[in-house]
């Protein structure tokens, strides 16, 4: 017989025992995350991990009922709009003010250029798990001193593209053709629209560090664009800080949840639920 303490199961100190066995498996409060013998990947583990936290948090609010099972339920969609609606309380989403939107306008203008195009090519140094970040770099480097000596071969980089980048554009000579500042990564925006480097052509003099890992990069040709005004664009700023404020205190709420509970089996090292996004 499940006693009151199970059923309720929404407790950090739930004590249950698990009696079909989910104190072996990966759960949040003595709630298992996977059914029976169920195999799934960490990823998958963590997105149910966050959406338990949630639910239970909802169960201790009185917001959705309590459940005998000792096994997460799938999220119906009426559970998702209660659960949104109650982050939207505890964190709700505040407007920047104006000096904070003219303060990040004038840190990143080059950001709100419009119509600026670059046609580029690139060498891309991956890196990705287990790689050797000092070799990779000084690889790097010397294929950028290769390229960028006296005695250089028009087709060098082409050439090196083909052999040595790991981006797919490689097969083509590391050709990106024609992108915007917001068709790219933020650090390669950075330095192909930055206000210093808006009109520069040809090799960059350094390496490009991005997300993705390190990058050769050869600014073919630039279209010049028209510098938007800060009257133009706060709207899109004052968007963007919000989503991000609140994209901040959603993490930390969710920290919070974490922190207060008991969980075993997984790693909560992101807040990757659906649910707050």
């Amino acid at each position: 017989m499940i006693s009151a303490a199970q059923n309720a199961c929404a407790a950090a100190s739930c004590g249950c025992g698990g009696h079909d066995g989910s104190h072996q498996r990966p759960a949040v409060n003595g709630i298992a995350l996977t059914a029976g013998s169920e195999q799934v990947d960490q990823d998958t583990l963590r997105e149910r991990a966050w959406s338990e936290l949630l639910r239970q948090d909802a169960v201790r609010q009185g917001l959705l009922p309590p459940r005998v099972e000792l096994e997460a339920p799938a999220l119906s969609r009426d559970d998702q709009r209660v659960i949104e609606a109650m982050l939207e309380r505890a964190v709700p989403t505040v407007a920047p003010s104006e000096d904070e939107c003219r303060r990040f306008y004038e840190a990143r203008q080059s950001r709100f250029v419009e119509g600026a195009q670059v046609h580029a090519r690139h060498i891309l140094f991956a890196v990705t798990a287990g790689v050797d970040v000092r070799k990779l770099v000084a690889r790097a480097e010397q294929a950028l001193l290769e390229l960028t000596g006296r005695t250089a071969d028009p087709g060098g980089f082409a050439q090196l593209a083909r052999e040595l980048s790991n981006c797919p554009t490689g097969a083509h000579g590391g050709d990106l053709g024609w992108f915007g500042p917001h068709e790219c990564a933020p650090e390669l925006a950075g330095e192909l629209f930055s206000q210093q480097n808006a009109r520069t052509v040809g090799l960059r003099p350094r390496l490009v560090h991005s997300r993705y890992g390190f990058h050769i990069v050869d600014v073919v040709e630039r279209r010049c664009g028209r510098q938007a005004s800060f009257d133009e664009v706060r709207p899109r700023i004052a968007a963007l800080l919000a989503q991000d404020a609140r994209a901040k205190a959603l993490h930390r709420h969710m920290q919070l949840l974490a922190a207060n509970a008991s969980i075993s089996g997984v790693t909560l090292a992101g807040t990757n639920s659906p649910l707050i996004q």
